[in-house]
């Protein structure tokens, strides 16, 4: 699509960016879990249930409402619905007494939340006529990136003064105000009339997908080391707030710290690993980002100071931003340039089954080891690090089998 760029559109829609990012910092990666499991005493695995839960009905609800944004191109109306139950449902959480009414409103706003996230994503060709889409995409990442750390600025207050269930309503309108411009001024494009999307013909399209994937050995070889790392990636996100809290005794002010250091961190690191990926490869940067991760892994398990566990939200930071740039870069390299649409439907859905099980995992092995104090969450940290060292094994496999087709240009994957 050419034309003169929408300035106006793209700047809206990077702004959605900014707004949801504040969802996802305030409430899953810090206030909502320690809401749970030290404002209401509940146990992790009740948290795990229900961002895993959630998570399920996403991965299960993402073919057909993809299907029904291609199909249509009506995306701005599903995105304001969503946005809206996410908002409203966001905010109730401050007004919950009980511990099932704030999961339930938390369980629906993560759904809402997740699922916009198809709809938003796939404004993007449309929203960048006449520029490249990166160079939008970029914006709406490093927009998200400040977004993360202006809604934990901005929402501080409201929690200093009135305790963690003080977060939501405020987060909520931020949420709203910054999404608005992406509603008033992202037009959703015409198209012919389009026969309407089933779920079982979105579903038939998946299999198809992975039964084409499963002739590219080193393609599925690649999406299991993609879904194990994020196993680890969004397990820390979700309760990394938990484990600074409950083991090395942080407060909610030294865990506002570390997360805006881990978010400079995650900024620096895209922008790092990026660059290594053009310089030295995408095999040897996502061998790297692997590597990073276990180390930090290792740090946070052995930890017993505050300043020992300061390292780990830069090393966990770098390792979050690299891990997106390099892993797009390495499936565009493995994919037949045919389909790699197709097989970057099959590798978000890893990420989403990811943020299934990895939760599941972290809430098990805490209540499994639920009497041995804070060492329950050492070893959920040590689970992940076993998962990290998977991953790394199955990936010192693929890069030996890529090295060797490289040198015998004859075989094939």
């Amino acid at each position: 699509m050419t034309g003169k760029p929408d300035i106006l559109g793209i700047a809206s829609w990077s702004l959605y960016d900014f707004a949801n990012t504040i969802f996802s910092m305030n409430v899953i990666s810090l206030y909502f879990a320690l809401w749970v499991t030290v404002d209401h005493g509940g146990q992790d695995i009740v948290y795990s249930f229900a961002l895993s839960g959630s998570m399920l009905a996403v991965a299960v609800s993402v073919p057909v409402f993809g299907a029904i944004s291609d199909r249509t191109g009506k995306r701005r109306g599903p995105l304001v619905l969503l946005t809206v139950v996410c908002v409203v449902c966001t905010a109730g959480i401050g007004l919950a007494g009980q511990l099932a009414q704030g999961l339930i409103l938390f369980v629906l706003a993560n759904y809402c939340y997740q699922s916009a996230m198809v709809f938003y994503n796939g404004m993007l060709p449309a929203v960048s006529r006449g520029t490249d889409v990166g160079l939008v995409s970029g914006y709406g990442v490093a927009l998200g990136y400040l977004g993360s750390i202006a809604g934990l600025l901005t929402v501080k207050p409201f929690v200093a003064a009135g305790g963690r269930g003080a977060a939501f309503l405020p987060t909520a309108i931020l949420f709203f105000v910054f999404a608005v411009p992406c509603f008033l001024f992202v037009k959703d494009p015409e198209v012919r009339r389009a026969a309407p999307a089933r779920l079982s013909d979105a579903w038939r399209a998946l299999r198809q997908t992975a039964a084409q994937a499963a002739r590219h050995r080193h393609l599925l070889k690649f999406i299991l080391i993609h879904f194990l790392i994020l196993d680890v990636v969004n397990t820390i996100i979700a309760f990394m707030s938990v484990y600074a809290h409950k083991v090395i005794g942080f407060d909610d002010g030294q865990i506002n710290a570390f997360l805006i250091v881990s978010t400079v961190s995650a900024m620096a690191g895209s922008l790092l690993i990026g660059w290594l990926v053009k310089i030295k490869g995408a095999l040897w940067a996502y061998g790297l980002v692997l590597g990073i991760w276990a180390a930090a892994l290792v740090t946070a398990a052995a930890s017993h100071s505050a300043t020992v566990f300061w390292l780990v939200g830069p090393m966990a930071g770098i390792g979050m931003g690299g891990v997106w740039v390099v892993s797009r870069a390495l499936l565009i390299r493995l994919s037949p340039p045919e389909q790699v649409g197709e097989f970057f439907g099959l590798y978000g859905l890893a990420g989403k089954m990811a943020s299934i099980l990895g939760p599941l995992l972290w809430g098990s092995t805490v209540w499994l080891f639920e009497s041995t104090g804070t060492f329950k969450y050492r070893a959920a940290v040590s689970a992940l690090f076993l998962i990290s060292l998977a991953a790394i094994h199955l990936f010192r496999s693929l890069a030996r089998d890529l090295a060797k087709e490289t040198a015998n240009p004859q075989q094939t994957g």
